[in-house]
């Protein structure tokens, strides 16, 4: 008897583990079938880099944060920069359509190296570099690896410096083989809608989401299985390539224009923007009171404002 129901049971859990795979099989098609690359595949080091390019002018190029993609900053600030430059939009390495070129995770010098060669590869010697969040992160690895690559730099929210909070649990557990393998398929599968709706509404808080941000964005495309586990893998992987890099930052000297709303309770204003703002000889920063972690939706005409200072300070563009 205890045979039998060792055996049913077994049976069922292989059952219900065919569904799941099933299940995330078609949401991963159908996310990409509803938000498909609307760049081109450029050629690096390890593999591919999905890149966007709108505009004309001088080059600005915009790295998007955690569990982003091109579409993140491609929605609000984008559009507001096309008209007096050509913007050159990525995926990071292991989201949106870009290869993860590191199975360990592309750690921020790794993605850093990665645009500029694709930003290279695009005609973009010398371009402005916009990074937002994590993507910030990616923008000072540039800037002190690679400081005569770019003209200007433009931290927005980014995390600059270490910081003394545990990793999420979600992130502990997802970074893991185990998670890898039993977690994120379940993810990819069953997490319910409302989920996805509230993690959206803390990321942008106290501001609202934009209303049609959620459909032109596509947040099912990061709930893959393959872009859950390289976000999983660089969050884990952070703090330690902060605490490497943030020595380095008074070698930056290109002109840098900080950017940080005060409401931000993701990524600390006064630890973060204020600490790089007196440690990069000749930076600015400017504070958007009661602003969230995400200004370049909730407040984008302020950060196209400050790319047009960086753009005049590196003489690429005339005071106005």
């Amino acid at each position: 008897m205890a045979l039998r129901a060792a055996f049913f049971l077994l049976a069922l859990t292989a059952l219900f583990w065919a569904v799941t795979l099933w299940r995330a099989a078609r949401a991963e098609a159908r996310a990409e079938a509803n938000h498909p690359p609307m760049g081109q595949m450029i050629p690096v080091k390890g593999g591919r880099i999905h890149a966007e390019v709108i505009g004309s002018g001088p080059d600005v190029v915009l790295i998007h944060g955690s569990s982003g993609s091109t579409r993140d900053m491609g929605f609000a600030l984008a559009p507001l920069l096309a008209d007096r430059y050509r913007v050159i939009l990525f995926d990071r390495p292991g989201l949106g359509y870009s290869d993860a070129l590191n199975p360990a995770g592309a750690s921020i010098a790794e993605q850093a190296d990665a645009l500029v060669e694709a930003a290279e590869a695009l005609g973009a010697a010398r371009p402005i570099v916009v990074g937002q969040s994590y993507g910030g992160a990616v923008a000072l690895a540039w800037a002190v690896r690679h400081p005569d690559r770019l003209a200007a730099l433009v931290p927005v929210s980014a995390a600059s410096h270490p910081w003394d909070v545990p990793l999420e649990l979600f992130y502990r557990i997802t970074a893991t083989r185990l998670g890898h393998w039993l977690v994120l398929p379940l993810l990819t599968a069953w997490v319910p809608e409302r989920t996805v709706t509230r993690v959206l509404a803390e990321v942008f808080a106290p501001q609202p989401v934009p209303p049609g941000f959620a459909r032109y964005f596509g947040p099912h495309m990061t709930l893959r299985r393959a872009s859950l586990r390289a976000n999983a893998l660089q969050r884990a992987n952070l703090l330690a390539e902060i605490e490497a890099l943030a020595p380095l930052y008074p070698q930056i000297s290109v002109p840098v224009e900080i950017i940080h709303g005060t409401a931000d309770t993701i990524v600390d204003p006064g630890l973060h923007a204020q600490t790089l703002s007196d440690r990069v000889p000749g930076a600015r920063v400017t504070w958007l009171q009661n602003v969230g972690h995400m200004p370049h939706h909730v407040a984008a005409p302020e950060v196209a404002a400050a790319i047009d200072r960086a753009a005049t300070r590196a003489g690429l563009r005339k005071s106005v």
